[in-house]
């Protein structure tokens, strides 16, 4: 170790934690009117005359909001508001209406906090869209069903670019889509829906060649429409431009921000070949003529043709700023074939009951103090510098969320605690090795440079392959399964950082300084020389026979192993003269057997008034309602009406689930082969394959249906499974290179059991937060737990029975066959 060396890894961490604590803060939202204050940088009395108007347009019911009610005065009064906030950029948007509207926008993202929560822990808007009925008359059943998830899918795509919103998307009905956000409040942001909703219809029509009218009012010739455009120094302009389009936005391939020559930003076009081809015959029959770009029938630019355009790409100029340039290209990337009609807006609170929400943190906090606790019995020192590392591992993780625009629900919460019992596997497998060098006779300093050296290589390896699987879920994923694959990949990199450069530049410095003269205590598992090749059949056999039991179980439950989540079911919109109690309603249910039921109470943006809506599974509504009638007659419950709604998963979600887990196996087997070799890739796949099937097979057989929260944690099994079995893996390497003369039965063995120890640490972590997530959790962080408490088992046995075996059969016991692994 390099005398201060440790220095600049603890310097390095806490510039890192600290820019992490940065982009969380505000944690909470502000209150605006105190936020807008501190904010003003020129003419304060002048402001303060403006809020005053404000707040008496918000006595009277003219406006929803403060922010609202500020922009509406601004525009009736010709306001500038950015003389009261010079240290926000905006001067390059010259559309004064614009300009407000973009600043008052900036302000009030400002204003919120950055760690958005999602619809369970705080609630959000629900916004109720329709198809128009005439789009449909000629469609059948299964294509308006078809045309319905398509626009679904679109709405997701442009709501949800990282998959990190966690928004609620549903179908209700023949030809409704149901919308809810989480963490946004309609009266501070009311074009959301407009922007959702907008059919993004792209044309290029050409303007007169000669004729340019003076006003909007004015006759256009035939063929021609009078269209307004904003000019370059943000007046109005108006132009003839034609009504047929000679080119439609279904040429464009691909829609992108880009910075102009003058420093504004522009929406950049490229076309398909058949595009590129119409576009240059159109520009070359149109030299010096002007060429419109319309969007939604605005007109947004006019360029003059000065040639003809032969490379397929244009660009769209508007005086955009980089937040609706952005926002308008995720627009034109996604289009909907038709415009949708609003129908229903309101708020909407928690969907998860406040006993529910307080009991599952609580569980949380527990988990994470059993991990905290089995870390400082079996590590002492070592393990409250993990602990340390392990917490910055959490500030970081919320850090790149909160800068990513992430929502933070109660099951991400739960991911967050299953994280830490993950992490602390790096530091355990550190911890182990340095252990070895101790009790070799090494002294500390020499054991702790040793062991870290040691271990490296398998630290690296098990995250790289599960930041392989976590970049395949990006990028082939959608939704939550794209979602994951992003808190998958920060987690990766926070759990790499905290045990490689925090943990050991604490480690080291305690040790440079002589603080301490223990690191980690003597005691260790007592080192096992099991011969598990004696056991395999006997435990394939348990195997096999608690898949075939599962299975029976499973197939004759039928459909009913689907949640909500995935086959919709029955919504039923009520009134009421008192509240009830959300775990009440789901005490009832459970009393009655009516599975998966879930309520929220919402609140009419239009009046005022609140109801409740409540989903039960698929003909279970009416039932549902009219025991909950009987049993609180008092709230005068009346039902307003009863209607279907569709799945959350689609069937793309849900097949581009299982494609990208796939995709991320044979990703997994390319790494591992190249960087051990065939047989073991072979083998980690079979094994996680085996885990991931076993464990959903048993989750499913103990009366538990398939939901949304369930693919995450899923998901987090394949990560640990595949993090388990690579660590085994790099030991076999290892011993094969150190132990010539042994057969590859007996160093498989040897590898097994030496890393015995460690398995059985890091299992124990995990499993006892998982266990503490499931005992004293509520809701579905109690399913997210129990999936992955089993996958904590279910992986732990196959990496030894199941992994290892596969790779000695593909090689047929023979060493000489494994790269490395000859004698000679």
């Amino acid at each position: 170790m390099r005398n201060g060396k440790s220095f600049y890894r603890i310097l390095l961490s806490l510039v890192i934690i600290l820019l992490a604590v940065q982009s969380m803060l505000p944690i909470r939202d502000r209150i605006p009117e105190q936020y807008l204050a501190s904010c003003v940088t020129h003419d304060r009395a002048a402001f303060e005359e403006l809020m005053r108007q404000a707040h008496e347009r918000l006595e009277v019911g003219q406006s929803k909001s403060l922010f609202l009610a500020i922009r509406d005065i601004a525009s009736a009064e010709k306001i500038d508001l950015s003389r009261f906030f010079k240290n926000k950029n905006v001067d390059d948007i010259k559309n004064l209406s614009e300009k407000n509207k973009t600043l008052l926008n900036i302000l009030l993202a400002d204003s919120k906090g950055k760690i958005k929560q999602g619809l369970d822990l705080k609630g959000g808007v629900s916004c109720l869209l329709k198809i128009d009925d005439s789009k449909f008359e000629n469609l059948g059943a299964s294509e308006k069903t078809e045309q319905l998830n398509k626009a679904i899918d679109i709405i997701r795509q442009r709501i949800d670019g990282l998959g990190v919103a966690e928004p609620l998307l549903r179908g209700v009905g023949k030809n409704c889509i149901e919308i809810q956000l989480p963490g946004i409040s309609m009266q501070d942001n009311p074009e959301i829906v407009d922007t959702i909703k907008k059919p993004a219809k792209l044309e290029f029509k050409l303007l007169h060649p000669t004729l340019m009218p003076k006003s909007k009012s004015e006759r256009a010739p035939i063929g021609y429409e009078v269209l307004v455009f904003e000019g370059g120094r943000g007046e109005e302009e108006y132009a003839f431009v034609k009504r047929i389009p000679d080119m439609t936005g279904s040429m464009v391939k691909h829609a992108g921000v880009v910075v102009g020559q003058y420093g504004e930003y522009e929406i950049s076009l490229t076309m398909t070949e058949e595009g590129a081809r119409c576009f240059e015959k159109i520009t070359a029959a149109n030299i010096n003529r002007r060429l419109g770009i319309v969007l939604d029938g605005k007109l947004y630019s006019a360029p003059s043709i000065r040639s003809a355009i032969a490379n397929g790409r244009a660009s769209i100029s508007g005086k955009f700023s980089q937040r609706d340039a952005f926002e308008l290209s995720n627009i034109l990337n996604n289009p909907l074939e038709f415009e949708l009609k609003f129908v229903e807006l309101s708020e909407i609170g928690p969907s998860l009951a406040e006993d529910a929400r307080i009991s599952s943190l609580r569980a949380m906090l527990i988990g994470t103090a059993v991990v905290a606790a089995f870390m400082l019995i079996f590590y002492h020192v070592a393990g409250i510098v993990s602990l340390v590392a392990v917490m910055a591992n959490i500030v970081i993780v919320l850090g790149v969320m909160a800068t990513i625009g992430g929502t933070l629900t109660l099951p991400g919460i739960a991911a967050l605690v299953l994280t830490i019992g993950m992490a602390v596997d790096a530091n355990i497998l550190i911890f182990e090795r340095v252990r070895e060098e101790l009790l070799s006779g090494k002294p500390l300093k020499a054991a702790l440079a040793a062991g870290h050296e040691k271990a490296f290589s398998t630290v690296l390896d098990a995250n790289l392959t599960t930041l392989l699987t976590a970049i395949i879920l990006i990028h082939f994923g959608v939704g939550p399964v794209k979602g994951f694959g992003v808190i998958l990949a920060i987690g990766i990199f926070a759990t790499m950082f905290g045990a490689l450069v925090l943990s050991k530049g604490l480690l080291e410095f305690l040790v440079e300084k002589d603080l301490v003269k223990k690191l980690i205590p003597d005691f260790r598992i007592k080192p096992t020389s099991f011969d598990f090749f004696k056991h395999i059949k006997l435990m394939a056999g348990i195997y096999a026979t608690v898949a075939l039991a599962c299975i029976v179980v499973t197939v004759f439950r039928g459909t009913r192993i689907y949640g909500i989540d995935f086959t919709g079911g029955d919504e039923i919109t009520l009134t009421f003269d008192k509240k009830i109690p959300m775990d009440e309603i789901n005490k009832l249910a459970s009393e009655h057997g009516m599975g998966e039921v879930t309520s929220v109470y919402q609140k009419s943006t239009a009046d005022s008034s609140e109801i409740l809506r409540i989903q039960t599974p698929e003909g279970q509504g009416t039932k549902f309602f009219d025991h909950l009638n009987n049993h609180f007659q008092n709230s005068n419950l009346f039902l307003v009406r009863k209607t279907e709604i569709g799945a959350s998963v689609g069937q793309g979600i849900k097949l581009n689930a299982l494609i990208s887990v796939i995709l991320s196996m044979v990703g997994v087997m390319v790494y591992v082969a190249f960087r051990f070799e065939t047989g073991y890739g072979i083998g980690a796949v079979i094994s996680t394959i085996a885990d991931v099937v076993v464990t959903v097979l048993i989750y499913l057989a103990l009366g538990h249906q398939i939901s949304a929260p369930m693919i995450a944690s899923i998901l987090m099994v394949v990560g640990y499974a595949i993090n388990d079995t690579i660590i085994v893996f790099d030991r076999i390497r290892e011993e094969l290179k150190t132990n010539k003369t042994k057969t590859l039965k007996d160093v498989i063995n040897l590898s097994i059991n030496r890393t015995l120890s460690r398995t059985i640490l890091t299992s124990a972590s995990t499993f006892l937060a998982a266990l503490a997530l499931y005992l004293f959790g509520s809701g579905v962080v109690v399913d997210f737990a129990l999936v992955f408490a089993m996958g904590v088992i279910v992986g732990t046995f196959s990496s030894i029975f199941i992994a290892s075996p596969v790779f000695y059969a593909w090689h047929r016991g023979d060493r000489t066959t494994v790269i490395g692994g000859s004698a000679t």
